[in-house]
């Protein structure tokens, strides 16, 4: 198995980062990495998620909800093709601090053809969440949005 993971400092309540990153309706409008996402925050429900890479990839997905506690955890599995052959479990992590809160976005990979895909992916994929995450504690610091 293979992880990236990032973290960014929000100075913004969970309750607020977990509202920016809730509301998929509004994803075209700020996020540069997560572009779309059809579905509801609901353990078992079955989304479809349009990324686009900081290097121009674009993929379409449909995992499943596996975790949503507001405010605290949201996270997906997906699979390509059929379990085992590339796994990827999408978490948001949110924890409060001193000056807000901290959001640590992780993907667990697994599945036979991670190891073929992990040079491209590991640098793509931890780039995009760091935009994301940038673009998120932007949105989620500024008031009335």
């Amino acid at each position: 198995m293979k992880i990236i993971e990032t973290e960014v400092h929000i100075s913004a309540s969970p309750e607020r980062v977990w509202d920016v990153l809730t509301d998929f309706e509004k994803f075209p409008e700020w996020n540069p990495f997560i572009r779309t996402v059809e579905g509801k925050v609901r353990v078992g429900a079955r989304l479809t998620v349009r990324i686009a890479t900081p290097s121009g990839k674009e993929m379409t997905f449909k995992p499943t909800v596996k975790s949503a506690t507001e405010e605290k955890e949201f996270s997906w599995l997906g699979h390509f093709l059929f379990p085992g052959l590339f796994d990827g479990e999408h978490i948001f992590i949110i924890k409060s601090s001193e000056a807000g809160c901290v959001l640590l976005q992780q993907e667990k990979f697994g599945g036979l053809l991670v190891p073929l895909m992990w040079k491209s992916l590991g640098q793509d994929t931890r780039a995009g969440f760091e935009q994301m995450n940038q673009a998120l504690k932007e949105r989620a610091e500024k008031s009335g949005i």
